[in-house]
Order: structure tokens, then sequence, then C-alpha cells
């Protein structure tokens, strides 16, 4: 199978030789879970896309710093992008930003959180277990930032699992997408240095019950093989209809 990565931000210079790129961190997380998993990343920030749809088998949309809502040129071609994707029931991933942009261009909608920011390690909790989820315990721990939310879902969205601070925590629309508000592929070192850097901006009360969540591990691990089940699965669980051979 290969996949194609959607990178809608740069990780700070400074972090690049210790953690990589998002996409590095999508590539490491997957690959060691997949290790037959082929990449392809388009830098669509920059306005690059493939030149066939179909030159991958699934895509996945990066985090960013940027919110759905902002005024950037590049935010509405990839909500259209989205669409296109949605309307030929291509398999698509997304992940935080992409999680919040997948509703907003599927007819829901994304704001700042009146809770604030969410920062460290959060226990979600799923109420709806799909086919394509290890059937284990229905509690994870997931590495999380943001401070927009996704306050109304996409249409013919399935709330699968939610937390105390964010209620659309994953969702399913169809067989075919699949989004988390969590970050799987962060590690908590580069939790803890978005924590820093955003001290002042997240609040000291946040900060440090951030910090404290770090003496947990998060599961990105687990959330990877959910989301290998699904880009694998027909979206319930069942072996095998999209993509290509292995």
């Amino acid at each position: 199978m290969k996949l194609g990565i959607l990178k809608t931000d740069a990780v700070r210079p400074e972090w690049v030789p210790e953690f990589g790129e998002y996409p590095d961190m999508f590539i490491a997380l997957l690959g060691k879970v997949a290790p037959d998993l082929e990449f392809v990343t388009y830098d669509v920030e920059q306005g690059k896309y493939p030149e066939d749809i179909d030159e991958v088998d699934a895509y996945l949309i990066t985090g960013s710093k940027s919110s759905v809502y902002d005024d950037k040129p590049w935010i509405p071609v990839l909500m259209d992008f989205v669409r296109e994707l949605h309307r030929r029931r291509k398999k698509l991933v997304g992940i935080c930003f992409g999680h919040q942009l997948v509703a907003q261009a599927l007819g829901g909608k994304t704001e700042k959180s009146a809770g604030g920011w969410g920062v460290g390690l959060h226990t979600h909790r799923f109420t709806d277990m799909p086919g394509w989820h290890d059937q284990g315990g229905a509690d994870f721990d997931i590495l999380v930032s943001h401070q927009d939310q996704v306050v109304e879902n996409a249409e013919g969205a399935r709330v699968l699992a939610s937390s105390d601070f964010c209620q659309n925590a994953v969702c399913q629309i169809g067989d075919h997408i699949l989004t988390f508000q969590g970050h799987p592929e962060f590690l908590p070192g580069y939790s803890r240095e978005i924590m820093e850097y955003r001290r002042e901006q997240i609040g000291e009360r946040v900060y440090q019950g951030g910090m404290a969540s770090l003496a947990r591990a998060p599961e990105g691990e687990r959330v990877a093989r959910w989301i290998l089940n699904f880009l694998r699965s027909d979206g319930d669980g069942q072996p095998g209809s999209t993509g290509s051979a292995d």
C-alpha cells in the first residue's frame, strides 16, 4: 500500500534534527508497525498535489499551526481536494488540523474552544467500537496540542471517541474517512518542546498539567495499528477491499 502524506506545516528548524518534519514522524510511526508501507509526501502548503489522485492508495493530512478558518490561499484548495477524495470514496486519515479540516470541508464547523488549550497526554474513550479497533480497552492515551475543536461534525460523521476536553475526538465518515484530534505521531519529547515554547500562550496551570501528564506513556503505536487496519479494510474491519496489494 502507498500512502500520500499531505504536509500542512513545517517543524521549527531547531527541532528538526531530533524529531524530523511531520511526514518523518508519520513515516517512523506507521513504518514501525507496517514496514512494507510506502510513502509519498505532498507539501500542500506550498501547492504541491499528486498529478493523478490515484497515484497513491490513501491519504493522510498532518497537523498544522494554522487554523482551518485562517485566510490562507492553500486552505480552501486543500478543502476542495478533501471533497474530491470524499466524492471518490478514497481512503483518508486526518490528524489534528486534518481532523478539523475534514469536518470544515464536509459541512461541519471548527472554532476555538472555550476550554482553552489541550496539551500533553489526554485519555480518550471509545463509545462506538468499530471493526478496525483491536477490541481491547475502550480508553487510550494520546498526545494532544490544540486550541481549535470541531464543534459541528461533518455530514454523516460518526463520533467514535471523546474525552473530558474534546467531545469530537475520533470521527469516521462512511468506510473511507477516519480522523483523530490527537497526535499518535508525536513523541513525549516533542510534546514537551511545544509546551515549553507555548508556555505563556497556554497558561501556567495547563502547562503544568500537560508536563505532569508526560509521566504516562502515549499509545501511538496502538493508534497506528488502528489506522493501518482501517486503511486495509472496508472501514468496518473487514480485510482487503481498498488499495493495491501490500
